[in-house]
């Protein structure tokens, strides 16, 4: 399958985009880890790949999200994007996810991806105002891989994000990007009004619409609105899981899941050290959903010093990792509770509920489903997942 997907990319994507992905991506990406896995020895964590939240406005309302959408614009302005980005790289970072909030709405999001024709960028979107000519300035830079959220159908998508033609909207954007030969991803927040979007014949209708790969996030029952009754059950997790290893091997579509090693053992991109997250506040949190902070990056410190120094964040790394192999959020809000009361850390948020959300959430399961661990089968996803993705030590 790997072989069909690799022709796909070579008769539909553009050639520049393909070589930044090759390039950018694939080869200073396993670069990247390999000077990780270096530090790591030393006692350094610095994390290869960085997530950047870099503005909190979007034009849709997501059941769940715990994102101040609403709230006074926050974004991070160019200068501190180059400042950060230019920091990383001189670690070995190559590779960011930009998100948002919706980041087609930062008013300089392609001059950050112009000023670093030497990365890769991958855009977490709605899709919604990728217009044919923002679609062809991203093929022209060739270094940005659009991820693009789809919920379900007409009424889920309605439903699900707060708004009114969400589905057609997206898939005008997603069409743009496969029209203008872009490298294409689609996202769904997996809950229980979508999970009929884990099927082959959804993956079949993705390969004929033009996507490359896919990501099946599970929903997380955090916020201000968690809307538990969204929630997946452990059942329905690992049946994801189950989904995601049989169709790498059937179906020639890149399946992404940032949840489980080679071994089908769960794992925690933070408790890992393998990334960690900036919001558009500037504050390093340890991941997305976790909005507390004792650092900014317009502290006066350089953000490796920053990351490297940080006793909030190296507890959080190890706390998690001692606690479960799972997501802590889910599975111990008091730990992170505890933790935040610790370091005396900030609510990250404008609304400034955070840590009342976090009191206020009930314990329950994530991707840690011990006995019901699923190996990768294809030779390939289970050799990048054991050498380039795993838990780095984190775990003993």
């Amino acid at each position: 399958m790997i072989l069909k997907l690799s022709a796909r990319m070579l008769r539909e994507v553009d050639k520049k985009a393909l070589w930044k992905f090759a390039w950018n991506f694939g080869y200073k990406g396993m670069r990247s880890v390999q000077k990780f896995k270096k530090r790591l020895k030393q006692g350094i964590h610095f994390p290869p790949f960085l997530f950047i939240s870099v503005i909190n406005s979007c034009q849709l309302r997501c059941q769940g999200c715990w994102v101040d959408v609403s709230s006074k614009r926050q974004m991070i302005e160019l200068a501190d994007m180059n400042r950060i980005i230019n920091d990383a790289k001189k670690h070995g970072n190559s590779f960011f996810g930009i998100l948002g909030g919706e980041p087609f709405m930062h008013p300089q999001l392609f001059e950050i991806l112009a000023a670093h024709p030497d990365c890769y960028f991958q855009i977490f979107t709605n899709g919604q105002l990728i217009t044919d000519e923002v679609a062809k300035r991203l093929r022209k830079l060739g270094n940005a891989t659009p991820l693009i959220s789809i919920e379900g159908t007409e009424v889920v998508s309605d439903d699900r994000r707060g708004g009114r033609d969400v589905l057609n909207k997206t898939m005008q954007g997603l069409e743009n990007c496969v029209k203008n030969h872009l490298i294409v991803g689609v996202a769904t927040s997996v809950c229980q009004t979508n999970i009929d979007l884990v099927s082959e014949s959804w993956l079949r209708r993705l390969i004929e619409m033009g996507v490359h790969y896919c990501w099946f996030h599970t929903y997380r029952v955090v916020g201000p609105k968690p809307a538990v009754e969204l929630a997946l059950t452990p059942e329905q997790v690992v049946k994801i899981r189950r989904f995601a290893v049989d169709m790498r091997a059937k179906l020639p579509i890149g399946i992404v899941d940032a949840y489980w090693d080679d071994k089908g053992e769960a794992l925690c991109p933070m408790a890992t050290g393998v990334s960690h997250h900036i919001g558009p506040s500037g504050a390093i949190e340890p991941c997305p959903i976790i909005q507390f902070a004792t650092e900014n990056i317009r502290d006066n410190q350089s953000l490796y010093q920053l990351v490297t120094r940080s006793e909030f964040l190296r507890d959080f790394r190890e706390a998690s990792a001692q606690a479960t192999r799972g997501c802590v959020v889910l599975e111990r809000p008091d730990l992170v509770r505890d933790l935040v009361i610790k370091h005396s850390a900030a609510d990250t948020t404008q609304r400034q509920t955070a840590l009342m959300e976090m009191e206020a959430l009930t314990p329950r399961g994530s991707q840690h489903t011990p006995g019901e661990e699923i190996p990768e089968k294809h030779w390939l996803y289970r050799f990048a997942k054991k050498h380039f993705f795993f838990g780095f030590g984190a775990y003993t």
